[in-house]
């Protein structure tokens, strides 16, 4: 069941807020400043369908630990776009459908002749081939995963690792896309570095909601979501930030 507006007289509030670091999930709008993304687009989508809906702090910007403690402390409610894994499955309530897509890359300086195809290629590097990650986000879990590979996640902003990256203090930086592009432009690197063609892992994102969240009301975005799914919208808007 799919609610409508006249199901509720007062809307049904979802706090959340804006995810540092993960353009173009959530990214700053150059004019206004206001925070864009196809985290954005999904909430205003939601709201569309079922007006009875309102996310509220999506213009609020907070790091991904921050995010975790309001939700674990209850004054948060959910947060978009983020990945299973052995931690969160346990703590949160992962809301499907998948939100869409993401694609794990491994950037180099741009006089690095390292042709990686596999994981196999890049542990066979040897030990100074140091990765660069992003703390605490899920990159650097799935690194973690990969038997001997070398990982530094001492970083947690993009920018910071690939100014590590340009000063030989690793010899990658692995991040996802879409928005991996926009990243080294933003961060004044793009001419210094190269994406290497090959596509490490990929991932699907969606909403995770604390476990103290009303059932009803998870059910009611679950419900919501899904009709956007089958309607094609998901795919839609993910597709219009490639």
């Amino acid at each position: 069941m799919l609610w409508t507006a006249g199901a509720s007289a007062a809307a049904s509030e979802i706090r959340t807020s804006a995810q540092f670091g993960t353009e173009p999930k959530f990214q700053a709008a150059a004019a206004s400043g206001r925070v864009v993304g196809i985290c954005i687009d999904i909430m205003r989508a939601v709201e569309r369908l079922d007006p009875g809906l309102k996310f509220i702090g999506d213009q609020v910007w907070q790091p991904l630990p921050r995010i975790y403690s309001a939700i674990d402390r209850g004054t948060q409610d959910a947060s978009c776009g983020l990945s299973h894994s052995p931690e969160r499955d346990q703590k949160y309530q992962f809301v499907g459908p998948a939100l869409f897509s993401i694609r794990y890359y491994l950037v180099a300086r741009n006089d690095d002749a390292a042709v990686i195809n596999n994981w196999d290629d890049l542990r066979n590097l040897g030990k100074d081939s140091v990765v660069l990650a992003n703390r605490g986000f899920a990159g650097a879990t799935i690194l973690g995963n990969q038997a001997g590979i070398q990982v530094d996640a001492g970083a947690s902003d993009p920018k910071l690792n690939l100014q590590k990256l340009l000063a030989h203090r690793g010899r990658f930086f692995f991040h996802r896309s879409p928005g991996l592009q926009a990243v080294l432009e933003r961060s004044g690197v793009a001419g210094k570095v190269k994406i290497l063609p090959t596509v490490m892992t990929t991932s699907q994102l969606y909403f995770v909601m604390g476990r103290q969240v009303d059932p009803a009301l998870v059910e009611r975005l679950r419900a919501t979501l899904l009709a956007l799914e089958k309607s094609g919208e998901l795919e839609r808007i993910a597709k219009s930030w490639e």
